[in-house]
């Protein structure tokens, strides 16, 4: 599957330079549980535009209760188990044929005893995380073909975000299908003419 190519626009009336996170949710645990920020656009001001890839592959990491963890994530797929286990030269991480769902990744502590850190990242950044897997027990990975995006300060790329920060994110944008489009940031201002901020999809070039 092709890479997404995509473009945020701000049009808002923004005068507080606020950046814009776009992150994705794993569907797999419970609503609250944490996300990371993924993208984050800063400086772009009005009137300016930021072109970014959304890639659909993915890759898979992990660490240990040691502090060690991979150097290079594994390119990992939707329906493909992986789990850490105490090879001859230490903590490894393997493939592990095929996932109980063709919607997941899981990941399986296989260490006779510590608990490990599964991380999910694209395009080279941090994209989800699931902390304190016991042995085993399994990190279950899923994702819509969604994104969601909002603005928030004092936030970078790879900030793990509690349920208290996502609550702030109602903005999910589909894109299923979808090869290219705009992402337009409207609204925000201040005095009496101000209005919170919207993001809308245009210009969608589907596959």
């Amino acid at each position: 599957m092709n890479d997404i190519q995509l473009t945020f626009i701000n049009e808002s009336n923004d005068r507080n330079n606020s950046s814009v996170v776009v992150f994705q949710r794993n569907v797999a645990t419970n609503f609250d549980e944490i996300a990371v920020a993924w993208k984050v656009i800063k400086n772009c001001g009005t009137g300016w535009q930021h072109p970014f890839t959304f890639p659909m592959e993915f890759q898979v990491g992990a660490r240990d209760a040691w502090g060690n963890s991979i150097i290079k994530p594994t390119s990992a797929r939707n329906g493909q188990a992986f789990k850490v286990w105490r090879g001859s030269s230490g903590d490894e991480l393997l493939s592990d044929g095929e996932a109980t769902s063709r919607k997941e990744v899981q990941v399986l502590n296989a260490l006779p005893n510590g608990s490990i850190d599964a991380t999910i990242y694209k395009d080279g950044k941090l994209l989800a995380l699931k902390t304190g897997i016991s042995p085993e027990q399994k990190a279950v990975f899923e994702f819509k073909p969604t994104i969601w995006i909002g603005v928030a300060s004092q936030i970078n790329e790879g900030t793990i975000m509690n349920s208290a920060i996502i609550s702030n994110f109602n903005t999910e944008l589909g894109l299923l299908g979808v090869a290219s489009a705009d992402i337009v940031m409207r609204g925000g201002g201040t005095g009496p003419g101000a209005s919170a901020f919207t993001f809308s999809m245009e210009n969608i070039c589907y596959v």
